[in-house]
């Protein structure tokens, strides 16, 4: 009989999901480039057996950043808030901008979920999301009055997306911004080793 650590017994789908999600952590942890997330994603989801599995993870630490938080709620009147650098992106967020702005920083934050939702109500003021190649957002459940909605797609390629952004609510006379960073910081994250410490990037 075989073992059940033999390299040899085959994978389930629910030890395919288990690496896709230790790869998606790593990729957003800075551990694995695009193209190393997309190869290896690749090759997870056709591997046929335990060892071809344990061949992608290898090199990656099994334990992982801490649990996202189901529900963060951020309401600013005439303020400014952040969240940029290592934060840890939860599964929903639910955001209210009356006059001043938030910014949610995707580029470098830790993200353990393949889905984001976000819930906004934006009056005057603005909210700004900063992404980068694999973060694919929608903000087509978004009511607009005399506001504005702006997705820019983050240049790159089509690389594998492991993070979807779905945002919806309303936008009265503010605005929802979703763009990459800047050229020059888009450029440094996408050619920096894996491993590399992250910087929280300035927007």
């Amino acid at each position: 009989m075989t073992d059940e650590s033999s390299p040899e017994l085959r994978a389930s789908h629910a030890d395919r999901d288990r690496v896709v999600e230790q790869l998606r952590i790593a990729a957003g942890d800075g551990r694995l480039t695009l193209d190393e997330l997309d190869e290896r994603l690749e090759k997870a989801l056709a591997a046929r057996t335990a060892g071809e599995l344990v061949e992608l993870v290898n090199d990656l630490p099994l334990s992982g950043p801490p649990a996202p938080k189901d529900l963060v709620q951020i309401d600013v009147q005439a303020a400014t808030s952040r969240r940029e650098g290592r934060w840890v992106v939860p599964r929903v967020l639910e955001v209210t901008v009356d006059s001043g702005s938030v910014v949610l920083d995707l580029s470098t934050a830790v993200i353990t979920n393949p889905t984001l939702r976000i819930k906004a109500t934006v009056t005057s003021g603005s909210l700004r999301l900063v992404t980068r190649p694999g973060i694919e957002v929608d903000a087509d459940q978004v009511k607009v009055r005399s506001g504005s909605v702006q997705v820019r797609t983050p240049p790159g390629g089509d690389p594998a997306t492991f993070l979807r952004v779905e945002v919806a609510g309303s936008v009265d006379s503010g605005s929802i911004v979703a763009r990459p960073p800047r050229r020059s910081l888009l450029a440094w994250l996408l050619r920096r080793p894996p491993g590399y410490g992250t910087i929280g990037p300035g927007v």
